[in-house]
This record gives structure tokens, sequence and C-alpha cells, in this order.
């Protein structure tokens, strides 16, 4: 059912951008329809994705387990997601921020797994990711009129990941690059496009599927750094650098392979959707 006076809050990691939905009692119906109109930039909040917040309790999904509260994350089109590691961030620093969590470390609950993330003393924020998920076989990335082999991994969304000379030679992003064979991602991916900077340091730019391209991507940057790490002669540093058009974020492996991202979020502001607006989705 439709909520008058629905809250929200809006917020980004290194410009990945989100809308914040507070739902714990699972009240909300969110349609893909309504979280379109959310994210458009001109006629609602703007933004790459929907970050619904509910109870474990509260909700019958059967992926909100393990944890007290799960991340019901939406890309821009309304489609789900496994993951999202700039969301998570923004996610868990409006939970700090309102005192429901613990800034040393807080569980939530995702369509990929239980994730832990923790507040640093340096105002960042540390997303345990786990492991990436290798896929056998190759797959071909097309580019405009270029086509690249590109570096099949799940993290868990599914990405290919592409190494170029140059990030502008990736040309557009704005529409999905032909993935070929088609069978190889069946539900899609994202793709990275990567520069090596320098030793344990890379660029990239990245289309989101269901999304575009966008100004980073967090699991994306956690794809990118672990295909660089097993590049021939890539340095063996545990911690990489990933540049992103909206900032830059570290990319850790332990020694057990389990990947930890760390980055900035920033809570913009809150308010409350206008019940007629919201009304008008139900």
């Amino acid at each position: 059912m439709s909520q008058p006076g629905t809250p929200f809050a809006k917020g980004h990691g290194t410009g990945n951008d989100f809308i914040v939905l507070p739902d714990l009692r699972g009240e909300l119906d969110l349609s893909d329809a309504m979280v379109q109109g959310l994210c458009d930039r001109r006629t609602g909040i703007g933004g790459d994705g929907v970050l619904r917040m509910v109870a474990t309790s509260a909700t019958d999904d059967p992926d909100a387990q393990g944890a007290d509260v799960f991340m019901d994350y939406r890309n821009a089109d309304g489609s789900l997601a496994q993951m999202c590691g700039n969301g998570i961030r923004v996610f868990a620093a409006w939970m700090f921020a309102h005192g429901l969590a613990d800034p040393e470390g807080v569980d939530i609950a995702t369509r990929g797994g239980v994730r832990r993330v923790r507040r640093l003393p340096d105002g960042d924020y540390e997303v345990r990711m786990g492991h990436a998920t290798p896929l056998h076989g190759t797959v071909s990335v097309t580019l405009g009129a270029m086509t690249f082999p590109g570096v099949g991994v799940l993290v868990p969304n599914p990405h290919a990941v592409v190494f170029v000379g140059s990030l502008d030679a990736a040309g557009s992003l704005a529409r999905p690059p032909r993935l070929s064979p088609e069978t190889y991602f069946p539900e899609g991916a994202n793709v990275e496009v990567v520069h090596e900077v320098g030793p344990a340091h890379v660029a990239m730019r990245v289309h989101e599927r269901g999304v575009g391209e966008t100004m980073s991507c967090g699991t994306g940057a956690c794809a990118a750094a672990w295909a660089s790490r097993r590049r021939a002669g890539a340095s063996d540093e545990p911690t990489y650098r990933v540049d992103v058009p909206g900032g830059h974020l570290r990319v850790h492996e332990a020694a057990d392979g389990e990947l930890s991202l760390i980055g900035p979020a920033v809570l913009v502001g809150e308010g409350v959707l206008d019940a007629g607006w919201v009304a008008q989705w139900s």
C-alpha cells in the first residue's frame, strides 16, 4: 500500500547516487514504475538506484536473512541487483546517522549475502564484499566499432572487465556494450573499462546494467582490482587504488581472497515524498 508522508534521503558514494527509503515495517509497495519515477533526474529526485531499508522480519524476500536489516536494492530501471558496494556505504551511513547501528560495524542482508560495514577513523567506510567468483570461458565485449576480450567475474553482481590503453577508447557507455556469446551473461552484466595507471593503481569507467554509465560502481571497482591483480606482471600489493569519474576507491584483497571495498559515503539531505505523488504509483 502507499503510505502518506514517505520519508527519503539522498546520498552518494564517489558520485554513484541513491535514494534511501527507510521502510523498516515493510509497508511500501515499491513498484518498478515508482523506482523509475524516483530516479528520474527531471521529474523525480534523481539517482542511479533506490535503497529500500526494511527489517528482515517484515519482508518475505528469501534473501532477507542473516541480519536484522535488509537492503532491497533496485537499479534505476526498477530491476533487482544482488549488491551495490557504493550504495551499501550510503545505506550504512544513514543508519549510523540515525542511531540505528554502531559505526564500529553493522551486518546488512543483501541479495548477494550478508555484508558487514564499518566507519573508519578517517571517515571512510569499509565493506566486506566476500569473494570474487571467476567465470569460465571467454566473453567478447564490443565498444563502438572495437571488440575486446573481457574477464568475467561475479562480485556477486556479474561483471565483464575490459583492459584498454586509454579510457577514451570506450567511447560512449550510455548504452549497454554488446557481449558475446549472449549466453555468457544470461541476465546481463556491468562492463568495466579499465586502464592500468601504475603499480596497484587503475582507472575505470563503467556501464551499469539497468542504469547506463555511472560516476562509479563499487562492485565494479572490486571486479576491476581483482582482474588487474591477476594480469601478467601486475603488482601483488593487497590494496589497489581504483580511480572512477566520481573520485577514487580502495580495494583490499586478504590472504584468503576476501575483498574489502573502502571509500566515502555522503548524505546529501532528507525529506518527505508528497503523498499524492506516492499514491499515483499504487
